[in-house]
């Protein structure tokens, strides 16, 4: 007869995930009402709310260029995915000016060279998810992903327990990104 051996499970921490499962809405949320939107904006867009808002900590900017923003993502992929969205609340790229293409890409730029710098990856997958349908979770406000990879990175953590570790909070992320970003 076969020895019967014991499977030892390890928890993993991720303290972020319960207000999206919940569907909580974060102080950052709650004082949407009190800012000075710009015009077409939609005030529940959490992207349309940092971009008018100073608070760039808790509303998770890493970088704000006059057309564009640059926002850790809240749920990552992988560490280190950010979103790069212009200002405007667009859904098409046929609405967006050649000034805010222009400071998407150049802003898309700044930030691979940024994460390069500050957590070495061996690459990335940037891009956008354009409608619903093709898997934008807010289709309303066009936005750019980078999600940096390295080899060896996907395990069978998502595989078998559907499940992704991401090693660092948003907090320390935020942090050497903008530390690294004020010295560049």
């Amino acid at each position: 007869m076969g020895t019967i051996r014991r499977v030892r499970h390890k928890q993993i921490w991720a303290p972020w995930r319960l207000g999206y499962i919940k569907g909580d809405k974060d102080e950052a949320e709650a004082v949407a009402d009190t800012l000075a939107f710009l015009p077409g904006a939609d005030p529940d867009c959490f992207l349309c709310q940092a971009t008018v808002d100073a608070a760039n900590r808790p509303r998770h900017v890493v970088h704000r260029t006059e057309r564009a923003i640059t926002v850790l993502n809240r749920y990552p992929y992988n560490n280190g995915h950010l979103l790069v969205a212009p200002h405007r609340h667009r859904s098409r790229l046929d609405e967006l000016e050649a000034a805010e293409h222009q400071a998407v890409a150049e802003s898309l730029c700044c930030m691979v060279q940024l994460l390069e710098r500050v957590l070495q990856p061996e690459g990335f997958n940037i891009g956008l998810n354009l409608g619903t349908v093709a898997g934008a979770g807010l289709p309303g406000h066009l936005h750019w992903h980078i999600v940096p990879r390295w080899n060896g990175d996907t395990n069978f953590m998502p595989a078998l327990a559907a499940v992704k570790v991401i090693p660092q909070s948003l907090d320390a992320l935020w942090e050497a990104l903008t530390e690294e970003l004020g010295r560049l």
